[in-house]
């Protein structure tokens, strides 16, 4: 499914099951010390995602490892994104030449908890979030929404390595499309040599689960 989000340059892979026979990294390995069964299953698979998409790309596996505010630590030349939730691990890649950033993001499709909404969103997106829920409830919009903040921050902070809270993009979903954009509510830092202020993806919702992808190609020259 996360292939359908991504750009032709760009490399998915992803699990609806847990890979036992999997094997990290002595580096990986050494992070889960004594990390509960679940946190070391979805570590494993979507990391077996991750060099299942750099075996596709031509690149030789390496260790994926948490860097600056846990954001993974991608080979030289390599951009991407994993996410994993109950039920589906995924990692999306590509080369850096080819995409500035990805960003990705899987989450159920229920309701968030209680009183998280007012946390995530901004006013304007819980006006839209109602005519939405109106029209189409077999979607939870909420939990869309904050997919898409997710995949925001995700394809956001190896642009800028600052941090992005969810009050700083302000949303909008095509329902119809299965596009969503992101308009930034922070001054436009430069990159690429242009002003970035704000990201377009894509969304589906399949198999219980929501999915949503940013990828950033490079400014024409």
């Amino acid at each position: 499914m996360i292939e359908e989000l991504l750009p032709p340059e760009a490399v998915g892979e992803e699990a609806f099951e847990d890979a036992p026979a999997t094997t990290l990294f002595p580096e990986e390995a050494a992070l889960l010390g004594r990390a509960v069964d679940k946190r070391r299953r979805e570590f494993t698979t979507v990391r077996a995602c991750a060099r299942a998409a750099f075996a596709r790309l031509g690149v030789a596996p390496a260790p994926l490892l948490p860097g600056e505010r846990g954001a993974p630590t991608w080979p030289d030349g390599i951009v991407g994104s994993m996410t994993h939730c109950d039920g589906y691990r995924a990692s999306a890649v590509a080369r850096a030449r080819d995409i500035q950033t990805i960003g990705i993001d899987a989450e159920p499709n229920g309701p968030l908890p209680d009183g998280v909404l007012e946390h995530v969103s901004r006013p304007e997106e819980r006006a839209w979030l109602a005519d939405l829920r109106a029209a189409e409830p077999g979607v939870h919009w909420d939990r869309l929404l904050f997919s898409a903040k997710e995949s925001v921050y995700k394809a956001w902070f190896p642009l800028t390595r600052s941090w992005l809270d969810f009050e700083g993009a302000s949303i909008t979903v095509d329902p119809e499309a299965g596009t969503f954009t992101a308009a930034l509510t922070v001054p436009p830092p430069q990159v690429d040599g242009r002003p970035l202020r704000g990201f377009t993806g894509r969304w589906l919702v399949r198999k219980g689960l929501i999915l949503t992808a940013i990828s950033v190609p490079h400014s024409p020259s």
